[in-house]
Formats: C-alpha cells, sequence, structure tokens
C-alpha cells in the first residue's frame, strides 16, 4: 500500500496522542537471598494415621520431619504431617515463584506448572525458564520452587511442603539491573490465577543499604491485598534478608512491609544463622540449614532434573511458608491476607528456637502472646494452622488511624537517649478507631553524623518495647538519614493502642555522633471490634484463649 506525504504526518500524529506518559525507568540492584502452644489434637478429633513420603531425599528434609538426623533437635519442624494426616495438600492453590526462572520441565516439579499463571517478564514471553550459566547461578528459583510443590512419592528428589499445590514461574531477577515497571508487574500478574506470591530476593544485604518498593511496584502490592483472590487479597511471603546481625530488616521496605509476611529462618538445632538479620517486622520463623554440617541445608529441586540438599538462606525460609500458606488456603479458601497473618500469629510456636548470641529474648507482649526479636512469633506450625483455618471467622475491617505526629528538629545527644511522647485516642469515635492492633509504623524522618550507629525503640501503652532499629556497623551515611521511612513493628499484636507512645532515640557508638529527628508520625492499623469473638477454643492454654480473655477483659474496662 502506497501513502503521501500527509498521510505520512496524519499517522504520525495520530500515533504521538496515543502516548500519555513516557517515563525512563532507572535500574537499581535486587539480590537474591541465601544462593551460596495451640494443641492441634484439640482442634481435630480424628487424625488419619500418616505414612512417610517415599521420595528419595524425604529421610534429608529434616525442616518437614526432625527425627534428630544430622544434628538436629527431634521434633523441630514445621509439623507438616499433621497438615497431611488432616487431609491437607495444597491441592488448587497457586504459589508464583518471583525468581530467576523456574526448570518447569524437571520430573518433579512439571505435573504441578501452571502454565497460565507464568510469565518471563525479563525476555517478555510466556516461558520461565532459567538462563543457562555454566555456574548454575539460576537455580535459585527452581529450588524454591520444589520446596513448595515437589510431587509425592514419585522416586524423585524429595517432597514439597503442598505437594499437591501448583506452582507458577515468574521471571523477572535475571537482568543487569531492576526496574520499577518490572517488579510492579510481576507483583500484579494474574492476581485472580496466583494465591501467593513468595520472594526471596531483595535490596543489597550489605548492611548499609535502605530501600524500598518504588511507586509502581507498592501500587501492584496494595492492589493485591485489596483485590487479589477475587477481593481477598493476594498472599505476599517475603524473605527478611540474609545480611546477619551487621544489617537491620526494617531498613528493607519489602520485609518491613504490612503488606507482606516476612519470614526470617531457624538452623536444625534451634538456633538462628548466622546470616539472619533481625527486626520487628518479622511474622515467623521457618527453617534454613544444619549447624553441624553448614552443607545440610534444604533438600529440593534443582537445574535439569537434579536435586540438591545445599538450598539455604532465608530463600529458602520464604518458600516453606509459602507451602504451609498454601495448607491453609486449601483448608480454608475463604481466608483474607489479613486472616492469613493472624493464623500465623496465633498459630506459630517458640519451639526450641533461641537466639545463639543472647542477644534477643523472648518476651510477652500486653495481651499474652510471645515474640521474639530474631523469629517473630515463632516458628510456623502446619499443623496448627490448617486446624485452625477450618474453623476460622474473618476478622474484622481494618482500619488506619494517623495516631499523632511531632514536628521540629529534635536533637539526638551523643551520649544518651531522647525519648519523644504522642499521647493518643487512636481516633476513638472516628469511623477510623482501632482499639485491636495489628501493625504499628513509627514514620520517622532522621539524620546523623553517621546512620549506622542510630539506634531506635518504640514503646506501647501496654509496655512492649520494640527495637525499629538496630546498630549497622556498615552504614556510614552522614547525608541521606531516613525520609518518611516506615518502621514497622508486629509485636504489639492484639494490643489496645490507647494511651502514650514513646519512641528513644540513641547511639550506640564510642566516637561521639550527633543526629536529629525532623518529624515522627505514629499510624495505628487494625480493628475497632475484637477479632476472635466468633471462634470457640477448646485449648484454655492456646495463644487464641490467652488473647481472647484479654480482649473480653478489655472490653470490660
Amino acid at each position: 500500500m502506497l501513502f503521501d506525504q500527509s498521510t505520512k504526518e496524519k499517522s504520525s500524529v495520530f500515533q504521538t496522542n496515543l502516548i500519555h506518559t513516557a517515563i525512563q525507568q532507572p535500574g537499581f540492584l535486587r539480590v537474591k537471598r541465601g544462593y551460596k502452644p495451640l494443641k492441634v489434637e484439640n482442634l481435630v478429633k480424628h487424625i488419619k494415621p500418616h505414612n512417610d513420603p517415599t521420595d528419595p531425599y524425604f529421610p534429608l528434609q529434616w525442616y518437614l520431619k526432625n527425627t534428630g538426623q544430622n544434628g538436629g533437635k527431634a521434633k523441630l519442624d514445621l509439623n507438616v504431617e499433621a497438615a497431611w494426616a488432616q487431609g491437607f495438600t495444597g491441592k488448587n492453590i497457586t504459589t508464583a515463584i518471583m525468581d530467576d526462572g523456574v526448570d518447569y520441565m524437571h520430573p518433579d516439579l512439571k505435573f504441578n506448572y501452571n502454565a497460565k499463571a507464568s510469565y518471563d517478564f525479563s525476555s517478555n514471553d510466556p516461558f520461565p525458564y532459567p538462563r543457562y550459566t555454566d555456574d548454575w547461578f539460576n537455580s535459585h528459583g527452581t529450588r524454591c520452587a520444589g520446596e513448595v510443590a515437589a510431587a509425592r512419592d514419585n522416586g524423585i528428589c524429595g517432597v514439597g511442603v503442598a505437594y499437591d499445590s501448583k506452582i507458577a514461574g515468574i521471571r523477572m531477577l535475571d537482568q543487569p539491573y531492576m526496574t520499577d515497571l518490572i517488579e510492579a508487574n510481576s507483583m500484579g500478574h494474574e492476581p485472580n490465577l496466583i494465591d501467593i506470591y513468595s520472594a526471596s530476593w531483595g535490596p543489597t544485604d550489605d548492611g548499609k543499604t535502605v530501600d524500598g518498593p518504588r511507586n509502581a511496584t507498592m501500587r501492584a502490592i496494595v492492589k493485591g491485598v485489596n483485590e487479589g483472590r477475587n477481593g481477598l487479597g493476594n498472599i505476599y511471603v517475603w524473605a527478611s534478608g540474609d545480611g546477619g546481625a551487621d544489617d537491620d530488616c526494617n531498613c528493607d521496605g519489602y520485609a518491613a512491609s504490612m503488606w507482606t509476611i516476612s519470614i526470617n529462618s531457624a538452623i536444625n538445632d534451634g538456633q538462628n544463622a548466622h546470616y539472619d538479620e533481625s527486626c520487628s517486622s518479622t511474622l515467623a520463623s521457618t527453617f534454613s540449614n544444619g549447624a553441624k554440617d553448614p552443607n545440610t541445608g534444604v533438600a529440593t529441586t534443582d537445574l535439569y532434573g537434579k536435586c540438591t540438599t545445599t538450598h539455604s538462606g532465608t530463600s529458602a525460609a520464604a518458600p516453606e511458608a509459602a507451602g504451609v500458606f498454601a495448607l491453609a488456603l486449601e483448608a480454608n479458601n475463604e481466608l483474607t491476607w489479613r486472616d492469613m497473618q493472624h493464623l500465623t500469629v496465633l498459630t506459630s510456636k517458640r519451639n526450641s528456637l533461641f537466639d545463639a548470641k543472647r542477644r534477643f529474648h523472648w518476651t510477652m507482649n500486653g495481651v499474652g502472646l510471645e515474640f521474639n526479636h530474631l523469629f517473630g512469633f515463632g516458628v510456623l506450625d502446619a499443623g496448627a494452622i490448617v486446624a485452625l483455618a477450618k474453623i476460622w471467622k474473618s476478622v474484622p475491617p481494618r482500619y488506619h488511624c494517623d495516631a499523632g505526629s511531632v514536628e521540629g528538629a529534635y536533637r539526638i545527644p551523643s551520649r544518651k537517649s531522647i525519648i519523644l511522647k504522642i499521647t493518643t485516642d487512636a481516633c476513638k469515635d472516628l469511623s477510623t478507631e482501632v482499639k485491636y492492633l495489628e501493625h504499628v509504623q513509627a514514620v520517622a524522618t532522621i539524620n546523623a553524623t553517621r546512620r549506622g550507629d542510630l539506634e531506635l525503640f518504640l514503646t506501647s501503652p501496654m509496655g512492649t518495647r520494640s527495637m525499629i532499629l538496630s546498630k549497622r556497623v556498615n552504614d556510614d551515611d552522614s547525608k541521606d538519614g531516613f525520609t518518611k521511612w516506615p518502621f514497622m513493628t508486629t509485636h504489639t499484636w492484639g494490643e489496645y493502642p490507647q494511651g502514650t507512645w514513646t519512641l528513644e532515640a540513641r547511639f550506640s557508638s564510642e566516637l561521639p555522633q550527633v543526629g536529629f529527628i525532623k518529624e515522627w508520625s505514629l499510624m495505628l492499623h487494625g480493628t475497632k471490634e475484637p477479632p476472635y469473638t466468633e471462634l470457640s477454643v477448646l485449648d484454655p492454654h492456646s495463644k487464641l484463649a490467652i488473647v481472647k480473655k484479654a480482649h473480653e477483659n478489655q472490653l470490660k474496662l
């Protein structure tokens, strides 16, 4: 077909008018992580006997069934056999592995692969197969996928936590730099086909980075929890980070988001791994590798039909949690994204978890929930979470209360703390009133001569003290500081928020430092109505019974 010059000009104008906005996507780094007392029997009258899977690597999967192998502590595991014995194996639930690709032709994965829910955002095609490298660097996603949905009793590798569930591959990590658009498209891909998104990556774990989701990615996550799963909300599971004691996962805006479930790890004798970060936003923990033999990691699928026993890090912990949540969703597919967080808090166990360096101890909050700064509310218990999910009544609507702010240049002295206070009625008599807490955010603007020496603590009216920022020895920033950064804590879960909240800031440094708190706002997130009134519990010593009693006592005041 021939066109004259005027036709070409009209076509050009017409095409130009179709473009509303053009934005250059800057590149930024995102890195893979970890590459190199509710009694079930009181909720389940008859648990069927369960036979062990026959898969050859199952005896090595100590995090599924810990018998003390490889120097581990017997019964320190995810208690998945109690969930399987109740008949839940993840059927009809899809978990998306957002990573460097998934080997969907692996014989232990191919029958549980959901092609319709998969996509490759690194090369823009429907086939998220990992790019070949000599060092198998792109094996990360395939290993994570096997933890969730490796098939059972097929004589190949081990077995997934939710071995009858589906996995989708979302390839989005394998390019030199990440962009906001790639992340946002990945987080919002097929939200009604995908139930759970599992992410074992984040900003660089170097102990000096403060970074999180950009605008489009944040909007995608918020849209996912509000509209995904046909309005029930997608579940976003995040690895808390592998920066060790020198980092703080509250400086990672993905792991510290209230829209995600942040998962830390423990090793097979109950102590934290050397690479585990700690922070007040961690909700629970799963497992990574063995204590006496570091090569005894998570046994799972690997590239090219192979198997591995060396997968580790919080990268390995997050997919285990995704598998447990898949079991819970099969037990009750009407669970909202918030229901899943409540179930996590109420059924996770202290078990034998402990801080090897004795820095962080187990503490009770104001309504009797036990938490630890490293492990959140404990290790996930698959048997307990599915048992409670079966009888669960969805929690009341969630509200966001702007509880007050402090503005001005408040100097943080070099040798002692500064304490700022906000007294709040938690939006009483307003449409946004909060009486029962879920997440709490201290949104702060702070600068310092050395950001890494700064420590922050938030104390609730019921006396729960959360370290919302710890010392980071590698962070020598003196310019950027924190700008409206939302430090989040889950430690006050279930508490009554009315009263005085205190923010304490101090330097942990032998050298003199100085800083200024320019702004601090308190954001309370939770419900106006008590969340557990419709549930009956047979075990009076369970977490749920303890919190219900505390809430009932609060209603009498």
